[in-house]
Parts: C-alpha cells; structure tokens; sequence
C-alpha cells in the first residue's frame, strides 16, 4: 500500500487554525461525534517548521474546535509536510447571491484601505499581485472589477480580506467555487449578485500568518492532500482518554497494524464517489 498517511495523536494545544471558523457549526458537530462514538475524519496538520512543535490545521477546523470545546487533551491528525508533493494548495472562489447587485459592488467600494478598478478587457484575468492582489469581482452584467489596496504587507493584506468578506457574508449568500467565470451563474443561483476572484497563496505565507494568529476568510482556501485517510471512525473514547500522548500513538499503531491484517483498510487510486457522507 503506497505512502500509508501518517496518523499520529497531537496535544490539542499545539494545532493551530488558519482560517475563521463558523462557531454556529461547533455544537452540532460535537452533538454528532458524541452521538457516533467514533472519530471518523481526521484532520489534515503540517508543522509549522518554527521549532515551536505547533501545526498549522490544513483542513478540519472545525473538527479541532470541536475537541478543544469537548475539553480533549489529543486530536488524532493526519501528518503532511509542507514541501510534500502530494499537498497542493489552490483557493475557492465565492458565488454571492440573495443581494442587491448594486448593493454589494457598493459595499466593496466602500472598503477602508482599497480601491475598485474597472477592466476594461471582458476577457482579461489580470495578475493578483502587488497593487491589485485582493481580488477581482465579476457582476451579473458581466462586468469585472479589480479590489486593490497599494503597498500592503501580508498581514495588511489579510485584514483587508477578511474586511472584503465581511461587506457580504451577513448580508448575502455564498458558495466556494472552482469557477472563474460566472458564466451561467445567474441561472443557477437566484437573486446572483457576484462572483468573487481570489488571488492564490503560498503555503509558507500560510504557516507564518497561523503562528502569528492571523486567520484568512473562511471557504477561500482549498488544500489537496493525497493520500488522504477518510472513514478511520477511531474508538471516541480513545481521544477522551487521559493517558499520555506517547501512550496514545503506541496503541494507535497497534490498531492499524490489526486494521491491516484484517484487510480493514482499502487504498483507491482513482477518483471516488463516496455515498455514506
């Protein structure tokens, strides 16, 4: 079985967020781990490299918060390198809708700190760097606008981020997408409003920015991670368990190697559907 990811037990202490997280999703997902008894998922982590022994949650923060907020004392994670060819990192892009067009392209032009430029070209996708790297903003009408902000440092730049979200994430709908273009969003979504452009990001950008508590928008980043363990529904009371870490990690290794020589665990190469989500 080809490059078996690596499952370990964390000190919850030691996993650190990059992205906000929705508190509203927190006690229903504790209701449901509880209910399960069983960790289904566990979350992706890369060290931060600092020599701090902190890691930066990749995806599955809202699973870590869970934990913290059930008083654990462990999470069981899943462990990737930074530099790991089989982590890439892209970013979504947010389909807004159930607002006013004009209110919204108000509301970004309304932002402290940025400007609204036309592009005059349809067509044209202009580089997100330097003096227009917040994102770009497609109208119903077709219409494309660059949100920039002048000589920003990166810590600047995510402030007026999460400024950008904030002007319609309360007032709005929204969904993460792969699109870029908006193409036939208007018979898709009702009432759509935008198709919000962000720009990418470097992974080492990300670990310095979590462990100096700078959190981006949630939904914008999107990490893919292969190979990836799903579906472990490792024993609940396990992570509840007061025993030392090391403790911890030694049985976990036991499970596994039972898992395997019992054929518990099975490796898909290609693409897969999963229908019991």
């Amino acid at each position: 079985m080809p490059d078996f990811p690596s499952l370990t037990f964390l000190p919850v202490d030691c996993l650190l967020i990059h992205e906000r997280h929705d508190d509203q999703r927190t006690q229903p997902l504790i209701q449901r781990i509880r209910t399960s008894g069983v960790f289904r998922n566990p979350p992706i982590v890369a060290p931060l490299g600092d020599g701090s022994e902190r890691y930066m949650v990749l995806d599955g923060a809202n699973r870590v918060t869970a934990l913290r907020q059930m008083g654990y004392p462990h999470a069981l994670v899943q462990v990737v390198q930074p530099d790991s060819p089989g982590l890439t990192l892209h970013t979504w892009n947010h389909v807004v809708w159930e607002m006013n067009a004009a209110r919204f392209i108000r509301g970004l032009r309304a932002l402290p700190g940025s400007r609204m430029l036309l592009i005059d070209d349809p067509d044209a996708h202009p580089h997100l760097e330097g003096d227009c790297g917040l994102a770009v903003v497609e109208s119903p009408r077709g219409r494309k606008y660059a949100v920039c902000a002048r000589a920003v440092d990166l810590e600047t730049h995510v402030r007026l981020l999460n400024d950008l979200v904030d002007s319609y994430k309360d007032r709005a709908r929204f969904d993460r997408t792969s699109l870029r273009d908006a193409g036939h969003l208007s018979e898709i979504y009702p009432s759509f409003c935008g198709l919000v452009i962000f720009p990418s990001f470097h992974i080492q950008d990300l670990l310095r920015l979590a462990g100096q508590a700078y959190l981006l928008p949630a939904g914008v980043t999107r990490f893919l991670i292969s190979p990836r363990a799903l579906h472990v529904n490792y024993p609940l009371h396990e992570l509840a368990d007061d025993k030392s870490v090391q403790a911890k990690n030694q049985a976990l290794d036991e499970w596994i190697k039972e898992r395997l020589a019992h054929k518990g665990v099975r490796y898909y190469a290609e693409a897969t559907y999963l229908f019991d989500e």
